[in-house]
């Protein structure tokens, strides 16, 4: 269970060094590159020993990569207006549906 409370801290550190991205206004403002900075090293260390715990690298960074890229993509629809349309969402349920085969696959090797 700690595995998967610290890959959804990864998660949550990634979308918010992300959106710093967007508050640093091309890394000119020094407090949102810091907090982009800390955001990333802090999911990266989360998913460092989320694969130490024994989740294997390919699911630890599917979804990791795919429940980031959903939550900017909302998260930013809300706090800046960015567009976020049918296509869109579309896009996101086969990354949702790329995230289940990546699983489904790795563990039908591991029981081989």
């Amino acid at each position: 269970m700690l595995k998967w409370m610290l890959l959804a801290l990864a998660v949550g550190a990634e979308v918010l060094a992300t959106l710093c991205l967007k508050y640093s206004d091309g890394f000119t403002k020094p407090w949102p590159v810091a907090g982009l900075a800390a955001g990333f090293l802090t999911a990266l260390y989360l998913e460092s020993l989320v694969i130490r715990m024994g989740l294997p690298v390919a699911i630890t960074y599917a979804i990791w990569a795919g429940a980031g890229i959903a939550l900017v993509a909302v998260t930013s629809r809300v706090l800046f207006a960015d567009p976020l349309n049918l296509a869109m969402l579309g896009g996101m349920a086969l990354i949702a549906a790329g995230v289940c085969v990546v699983s489904v696959a790795s563990h039908a090797q591991a029981a081989v």
